[in-house]
Parts: C-alpha cells; structure tokens; sequence
C-alpha cells in the first residue's frame, strides 16, 4: 500500500479548533478519514517550527490522498503537503529500468 508523508501548518481557525478539541480529538478524526478510506496510520506527531504537524500514512492509492489532499485544504483549517514515500526496493527497481532521456543540448 502506498505511503504519504504529511506536512501540515494550521490556519488561525484550524489553531482555534485544534485548542477546542485537543491532540488526541484531531488523532481521532484523521483516523477516521484514513480507515474510510482502506487507510492506516502510521505515525503522528505535532510539531512546532515549519510545520505543525507530521504523519506517515498508508493509502490505497494516489487518488485517495488527493481525495483526502482536497477535503482537507477546501477546509481552510490546514495547509498541507503530501508527499509520496517509496520503499528502497522499489528504489532499487527504478534505478534498473531503462529511460531513454536526452539531456538538454545533448
């Protein structure tokens, strides 16, 4: 199952809501998006600096991220980053597969 790496900042509005309901009421509602869509959670941790929080979930497929990626953005609670995580085998059989690429002024 693919893996995302989530990089997200609160709004103002999002900061309010997240004072209101706690660390622990935003862990359960990204649960809940995830699990409906055949997800997982692999790590979440609120951080302080750039990004205010950080996740590693699984998906089924790029298009549910985008589904999740436009859900949370139209919000205005979040803005967010999403970013695909490949395995080192899957690396490893990239870096075996032939591209025909001509460099520029080549």
């Amino acid at each position: 199952m693919p893996k995302f790496l989530i990089q997200a900042t609160y709004t103002p509005e999002g900061t309010k809501g997240l004072l209101k309901e706690g660390a622990s009421g935003r862990r359960d509602a990204v649960d809940r998006v995830v699990a409906d869509l055949g997800g997982t959670i692999e790590a979440m941790y609120f951080a302080f600096g750039e990004d205010d929080l950080v996740c590693i979930i699984d998906l089924p497929d790029p298009v549910s991220m985008a589904a999740v990626s436009l859900t949370v953005k139209a919000s205005g609670a979040l803005c967010t980053r999403a970013t695909p995580l490949l395995t080192l085998e899957e690396i490893d059989r990239a870096a075996r597969r032939e591209v025909a690429f001509r460099a520029p002024g080549a």
